[in-house]
Formats: C-alpha cells, structure tokens, sequence
C-alpha cells in the first residue's frame, strides 16, 4: 500500500505524529491530508509494521484512540533509569491502588472507594486529578447524586492502551486456589507454633517462679 501512496503524504503521517503531544486519531489526519481513511490507517499499519521488523528502539502503536511514537517495550529498563529516576515523583502505592479501583469499577464514587480501601481517599483523588489520570464523568442517579469518577485517555495513553478492554483481567491477579489453601496451612502452622511457643515459655516462667519460692522459704 505504502508503494502507491505519494510519498508525501507518508512522510506528512509521520511528522504529524512526530509532533504530537498526543495520540492523533487516523481520522484527524486523513482530513488534513485530504486523504481516504482507509489509506491513512493502511500507511500507519505498514509504517507500524516497517519499525518493528527493522528493530528499531521505538514503535508507532494505536493508543487511547489514536497513534503516536512511542520507546519500545522492549527498552523499558534503559527509559525507566532516563525517565524515572530522580524526576518527577512516583505515585505513591496508596494513589496506584486507588487508580486501580477505579479503573476497573469506573464509574466509582468517593464513598464507593472508601468503602473498598477502608480510608478516606480524598487526598490521593486530588493528586490523580490533578496529574490528569481521572476525571469526573456524571452523577449517581441514585439519591445525593454522587460525582462519579473515571480514567482519562491520559490514563490509556500512559500504560500504551487502546482502551479499556485492554486491561489485564482482574482474575490474573487473583492467586490460584492450590496457593491459597498452601498459605492457609502455611499461617495456621505458625499460629499453632507460636502458641506452643508461649505456653512453653509461661510453664517454664511459672516452674522457676515456684522454684525460687520454694528455695526463700527454705
């Protein structure tokens, strides 16, 4: 397809992208080139594909409804040391929790999360808001009309997502039964260990106490 497609407009594809804060979707720039859809997302396709055959370090992937370049998934550890260390801070576990829950219960109200994490999540709300990973998206229908919360495309566009669907299943971090049952017993083993523990330390506390009675008397 690439072949008989102007050369201009794939190398107009690949400065819009290059450009971009953000993903743009095939259908923004199929009207700007004044092109077919069907071509613009056939030039994307095989521009794709061309980068990831040739090895490159980076790759134009389909995320959060549009496309954009992106490093390589394979050269996360090298990004990680760039991109991470020492510059803007990382999201605390309790706001990465928090993000989850509402990931996967969205639409969610604050009460709802609450309910679920067991604390008031009000400070960590404040700072996914403000970092844009959330946003209000309606209202409980039901009575007090509670602000309901969801992820953003920001949020999509971070973990390299298309859309939601594309979130792990939940029951993949759900530990298998055999394992559960494992630390089960595991836990129960050690309780009755510990207690065994302590009323042998109590009985041997008790017989010197007796004994050394029974020596001030002698």
């Amino acid at each position: 397809m690439i072949e008989v497609v102007d050369a201009e407009v794939v190398r107009a594809v690949e400065a819009i992208v290059m450009v971009s804060s953000e993903p743009v979707p095939s259908e923004l720039m199929a009207q700007l080139l004044e092109q077919p859809i069907t071509v613009i997302e056939a030039v994307l396709g095989e521009l794709s594909s061309a980068y990831e055959e040739a090895g490159h370090g980076f790759q134009l992937a389909n995320v959060a409804g549009g496309w954009r370049f992106q490093s390589h998934p394979t050269m996360a550890p090298y990004v990680e040391r760039f991109v991470l260390d020492g510059q803007r801070a990382r999201l605390s576990s309790a706001a990465l929790e928090t993000l989850a829950i509402i990931a996967y219960k969205q639409p969610i109200s604050r009460l709802q999360i609450a309910s679920i994490r067991g604390v008031d999540p009000d400070a960590v709300m404040r700072t996914l808001h403000s970092r844009g990973y959330i946003a209000p998206v309606g209202r409980d229908p039901g009575p007090g009309q509670a602000l309901m919360w969801g992820t953003t495309p920001l949020f999509l566009e971070k973990l390299g997502l298309a859309s939601l669907d594309d979130l792990p299943s939940v029951a993949s971090f759900v530990p298998d039964a055999n394992l559960v049952e494992a630390l089960e017993k595991t836990l129960r083993v050690n309780v009755d260990d510990a207690l065994t523990e302590v009323e042998e330390e109590r009985d041997t506390s008790e017989e010197n106490e007796q004994s050394t009675q029974s020596e001030t008397h002698n």
